[in-house]
């Protein structure tokens, strides 16, 4: 007799697997060995805390401080570098001969020509994010950094975010074989932004936030050609901000697939979700926003659940420019460059691009 093909229409699960001793990765920011440049900061906005916080815990020393106001720059050094030199023109902080890293943390709109005068003064850069506005102006800026010989880098620091370290590391060691599915998944509240200038950002939730796991989808992808990515925005039930505050995008590789999807109009059980799937295994990474660290790698051999170390603020800010400050000890790109980030922004922009027109966005 023909043997019945067994069926499982109810999605049932086996047993439970065995559980295993989660492998060793090298997910934590790295540091230089014996670098120690002098670092300068253009921008002492809001989240440049963070930055200082970051660097004064890894011991870099941070000897000049920028800012056209005066008052926010002074505010700078007194809670963190004390002994810094404060400037209201950044083109004064670029004539210091012995500042090496310029670290630029201003909007994108003020930050090209800053980022060219520091090349062209010769100084490494670590850019905020994202990276440029516009992807033909950032490759010009790529293409200066390296006529120069300088390391021009983006401070894509949710890379370094322990969940999402460890998931890349996992990786690059082979652990789930060939990826074919990240999954991203976000709701919380974003409406803090009421009254601010974020406010008037239009693309407030696709762009300025979403870059981070754009840049995520296209490191666990790395390697694989991105074709083409269709997204659409939407205003909540209720909302009076200006900008959509649900974004969702679907980016098609070949041989894969990323969905993202963002609601920052959730008032209640804040939460984020990452799930990467491949022919040897799958990572599922839950818990509260930029914190997902309750961690588990599925395989052949069982589970295994990493006990994650660390938090995304601010070691998130440690490794962007500990990447930095490695490749340039080492003589080589950081794996944050601006070249490598061109492709995440390219991918957040045709989002952008396709929620606007209803249309997918060929890349």
């Amino acid at each position: 007799m023909k043997k019945t093909a067994k069926t499982n229409y109810d999605l049932k699960s086996d047993a439970p697997p065995r559980e295993f001793a989660a492998p060793r990765l090298p997910y934590q920011p790295p540091k230089p060995r014996s670098y120690r440049p002098r670092i300068g900061m253009i921008g002492c906005g809001g989240i440049t805390p963070a930055h200082l916080d970051a660097y004064r815990s890894a011991g870099w020393d941070v000897v000049a401080l920028c800012n056209r106001s005066e008052e926010a720059a002074l505010k700078r050094r007194d809670d963190f570098y004390p002994q810094a030199e404060v400037f209201t023109d950044y083109r004064r902080l670029l004539e210091r001969a012995d500042v090496d890293v310029v670290d630029i943390t201003l909007h994108p709109e003020h930050r090209l020509p800053v980022i060219e005068a520091a090349l062209h003064a010769g100084k490494h850069v670590l850019s905020q994010k994202p990276f440029v506005a516009n992807p033909a102006a950032g490759l010009r800026l790529v293409r200066l950094a390296e006529r120069r010989g300088l390391r021009l880098a983006v401070n894509q620091n949710g890379r370094w975010a322990p969940y999402a370290s460890w998931t890349r590391e996992a990786i690059r060691a082979g652990l789930l074989g060939e990826v074919q599915a990240v999954s991203i998944s976000l709701n919380w509240d974003h409406t803090w932004i009421r009254g601010t200038a974020f406010e008037k950002v239009r693309d407030i939730v696709l762009h300025d936030f979403a870059i981070h796991w754009f840049d995520m989808a296209a490191m666990f992808l790395a390697g694989k050609k991105p074709r083409r990515v269709f997204a659409a925005n939407a205003k909540a039930p209720g909302q009076d901000l200006k900008p959509p505050m649900l974004g969702s995008a679907l980016i098609q590789f070949d041989g894969a697939l990323a969905t993202l999807h963002f609601d920052a109009h959730s008032r209640f059980g804040p939460g984020e979700h990452l799930c990467v799937t491949g022919s040897k295994g799958t990572i599922h990474a839950r818990g509260p926003i930029c914190q997902a660290h309750d961690l588990t790698l599925h395989t052949r051999r069982g589970v295994a659940r990493p006990e994650l170390k660390g938090k995304w603020f601010n070691d998130g800010f440690r490794g962007a420019m500990g990447e930095l400050l490695c490749a340039i000890e080492q003589d080589r790109e950081p794996a944050n460059s601006a070249r490598d980030n061109l492709l995440s922004l390219k991918l957040c922009l045709a989002a952008v691009r396709s929620a606007g027109q209803g249309t997918a966005e060929r890349l």
